[in-house]
């Protein structure tokens, strides 16, 4: 099926009161775009070490809705030119150029499995997307099924890598190393803990789909209940959480696959989690804000004991 795109071009003052109208029409969801940098808000809400540069803000606007054959196009199109000329009377509307474009009706969502294909890490780790065979199996492979669905987590970016090249090292392997998967995602690093012979997993997430990802997956490769433990919270932000969550146990390593600007404050509130001779294992990165996170563990009372690089990014290993 293909769909219809109805574009406009308006002013960043109209955008509300423009979307409004569409909404009254009976059109489905809108897109806009705009040069408004983003608020402070915004960016937290993001999770972005390194924000889009965008243009100078000159006030102008495009807002766009997809139509099916049930909107006959034409008569939206009159129907936005009357609400321009009105709105226009009390607030600045631009040029109101309507454009029209077409686009197939895809799976968003799923379309990117296909260049997703299975790939070895750490000479016997191979990671295999669910809907794929693996070509050159080995007799001693630790196999990893995956479905990461929407959470982030395939193994295939350098920052889980570099996780799990350091999870190879300090899980020990008489099965009773303990590991929190701090910011848990699709559950892949709490999979590979397990398989290198981790006791047990404690994974967190602030994402409720990330939770059920996790879940998902550590069942998927046959990881016992009784071996795992993933929940939905803050620890930064959610102080009556993290000291249940502290409760529950301290483990021999902490892994956070997170992002710099995470992992920062998380070193002020991560020691409760952990065993004396515990360590602390970080990644996600950027290599310009390495030296910060480096501050902030020492800072809170980490000794650094090594530090990892792939491509841009960068893993810190702390006690």
């Amino acid at each position: 099926m293909k769909w219809t795109k109805v574009t406009v071009e308006t002013t960043t003052q109209a955008t509300d009161m423009l979307s409004y109208v569409l909404d009254e029409y009976g059109v489905e969801g809108i897109e806009v775009k705009d040069k408004i940098p983003l608020s402070e808000a915004d960016t937290k809400a993001m999770f972005i070490d390194i924000l889009p540069e965008l243009p100078p803000d000159d006030g102008v606007a495009e807002i766009s809705c997809y139509i099916d054959d049930k909107i006959d196009v034409k008569d939206l199109c009159n129907y936005i030119a009357e609400q321009l000329k009105e709105m226009s009377a009390y607030l600045p509307v631009g040029t109101g150029k309507i454009s029209l474009g077409e686009t197939e009706d895809k799976d968003w969502i799923n379309n990117w499995k296909e260049f997703f294909h299975p790939f070895r890490l750490e000479d016997n780790i191979v990671i295999q997307p669910t809907w794929t065979e693996i070509a050159d199996a080995k007799p001693d492979d630790i196999v990893i099924h995956i479905d990461p669905g929407v959470a982030f987590g395939t193994g295939s970016h350098e920052t889980t890598k570099l996780c799990i090249a350091n999870l190879k090292k300090y899980i020990k392997p008489d099965g009773t190393t303990s590991v929190m998967d701090a910011g848990c995602g699709s559950g892949i690093l709490s999979i590979v803990a397990m398989k290198l012979g981790a006791s047990k997993i404690y994974g967190v997430d602030i994402d409720e789909l990330a939770v059920e990802a996790s879940k998902a997956n550590l069942a998927l490769n046959d990881i016992p209940e009784e071996k795992y433990t993933i929940v939905l919270g803050n620890l930064i932000e959610d102080k009556e959480f993290a000291e249940g969550a502290a409760s529950v146990g301290q483990y021999d390593i902490v892994v956070a696959n997170i992002l710099a600007d995470i992992i920062i404050p998380l070193s002020a509130e991560v020691r409760p989690f952990m065993k004396e001779d515990g360590v602390f294992i970080t990644s996600g990165i950027i290599n310009t804000k390495e030296q910060a996170v480096k501050d902030a563990l020492i800072r809170n009372g980490f000794e650094i004991v090594d530090t990892t690089y792939m491509g841009e990014w960068v893993s810190i290993v702390a006690k």
